[in-house]
């Protein structure tokens, strides 16, 4: 098919451009190109301009981090405006951010992207591509809990529930978030640690957000747009977030950091996602603001979890490249908001850390799967190097074999949910758990993966070697510094070990 349009695209492409330089067609993505390339005529988009903040933190300065990038950020996109106020007049649907000076554009024509390339103020225009979280190989819903063990057995073999009974640390005082598919928020192993819930009533502004303002997927939503309170439309959201902080109490315990409390974004329409629904989530992390409030205005960094757990990935297939997301990325860590995220599922082979945010090895702590029951790696666990920057991963692995834990409806499942997806949760609790531990290491990021590499238990690679590192080296591109311990993380902090 791709051949026998070639000749008629390429008289439209070189049509098309002729009045465009050479400058500004560099501004165009691959994917991008070669939408064009086969004649489409409807491109959404994202803008990057050139201006971008320094976000390098000052130390005369009296602001915390969060409101310092906040500040940095806001201010740097007023120079967006000139801009904006040109797509407004040529009736462009439009959505400008902060968290990068980025603006996404939806039903543009080749001919605005030609105009809007040739701005000086352009530096990329890239293609608003649809992406899906990192499904588990397969799932199966059980009842209830009745009869169960008290304490999930991945939990109890990172340590966690030692770090509990013996500091008395279970991750009080700090907030994680979920960029997923939803949450089944009133879940009974979920309710109790909502930051919305206050035990008789829910307040869901400033604690949840929703993305999806109109379908991406094919699929009616079950949940509906822009919602008021949390919804999971697929399930994975809430499989992931209970993970991290799951508890009914004494009983049937999934989660690392149960004394933790969460707040949620929806990124994804029954699984399927676009890099603006990813980017307007970081926003709204960053600075939580209420529902149909003005992010710029009514933000909040005070308000901004500590922590965000990221299971899903943009793949090349589905037009991201890299650079797409890296300025977002970069603001976060700059806010002291610990970016944990799932190496991807294309293993076994090496440089399958393909896709952002877990390609970005200098922003995000990218997670790969272990199976706990006997310690070998996930046969489909990502490998590194990186296939963006070359960089080691994943930075550890966590147990993400049959892993039970919430689902809606007030179920839970295990057997067959195995993936990446299922692991990153278990560090994003132990980061809980650290923190709630030593205050002085909240928002500290390479004081923070300092701790959690240190403590980490070296494993090889079982013969294989990836990017030319050997497979007994420490980092090594399988298990990258090692499985994580919980209990010895915390313990390196309290001056406490066995």
């Amino acid at each position: 098919m791709m051949r026998f349009f070639l000749l008629t695209t390429v008289l439209i492409v070189v049509t098309s451009y002729s009045t465009v330089s050479s400058s500004s067609l560099a501004k165009f993505s691959k994917r991008l190109s070669d939408q064009i390339a086969k004649g489409e005529q409807n491109f959404d988009a994202l803008i990057i301009l050139k201006n971008q903040a320094d976000l390098q933190y000052r130390d005369d300065t009296d602001l915390t981090k969060g409101q310092y990038v906040f500040n940095e950020l806001v201010e740097t996109a007023k120079s967006q405006d000139s801009l904006v106020a040109r797509l407004d007049e040529d009736e462009i649907r439009n959505q400008a951010f902060y968290v990068a000076n980025i603006v996404a554009i939806f039903a543009a024509t080749p001919k605005q992207l030609q105009e809007i390339a040739d701005r000086d103020d352009v530096l990329k225009i890239v293609s608003n591509a649809e992406s899906k979280t990192l499904p588990p190989v397969d799932k199966s819903e059980i009842p209830p809990s009745k009869g169960m063990a008290a304490i999930e057995e991945s939990i109890v073999s990172i340590g966690a529930d030692k770090v509990w009974s013996e500091f008395g640390v279970n991750g009080e005082g700090i907030v994680i978030a979920g960029q997923d598919t939803g949450i089944d928020w009133d879940h009974q192993g979920l309710i109790k640690s909502y930051r919305g819930w206050d035990g008789e009533n829910a307040n869901h502004d400033l604690n949840w957000h929703d993305s999806i303002r109109e379908s991406i997927s094919v699929k009616e939503n079950k949940c509906g747009l822009n919602t008021e309170e949390p919804c999971d439309d697929n399930g994975h959201g809430t499989h992931t977030l209970g993970t991290m902080v799951g508890s009914e109490g004494d009983t049937n315990q999934v989660g690392v950091a149960p004394g933790a409390k969460w707040v949620g974004c929806r990124n994804m329409d029954e699984g399927v996602g676009r890099l603006s629904t990813y980017v307007e989530c970081f926003e709204w992390f960053l600075a939580p603001y209420p529902r149909n409030g003005n992010p710029r205005i009514d933000g909040n960094p005070d308000l901004a979890p500590h922590i965000i757990n990221n299971s899903w990935g943009c793949p090349t297939s589905e037009g991201c490249y890299g650079e797409e997301m890296i300025l977002v990325l970069e603001a976060m860590k700059a806010a002291g908001i610990m970016v944990v995220v799932s190496a991807g599922n294309d293993g076994p082979g090496c440089s399958t850390i393909q896709s952002p945010p877990a390609m970005h090895t200098e922003q995000t702590l990218s997670v790969g799967a272990h199976n706990h029951r006997d310690g070998k790696i996930a046969g489909f666990s990502s490998r590194g190097p990186s296939a963006f920057d070359g960089g080691i991963g994943p930075y550890v692995t966590a147990p993400g074999v049959n892993i039970r834990s919430t689902t809606p409806g007030g179920k839970y499942a295990g057997y067959f949910w195995s993936g990446t997806s299922m692991a990153g949760p278990h560090v994003a609790g132990l980061i809980a758990l650290l923190w709630s531990a030593d205050s002085s290491l909240i928002g500290d990021i390479d004081k923070t993966l300092e701790v959690v590499r240190t403590t980490a238990t070296p494993t090889a690679a079982d013969g294989q070697s990836c990017g030319d590192v050997a497979a007994d080296a420490n980092p090594n591109n399988t298990f990258g510094y090692g499985q994580i311990n919980a209990y010895e993380a915390v313990a390196s902090r309290l001056g406490e070990t066995n």
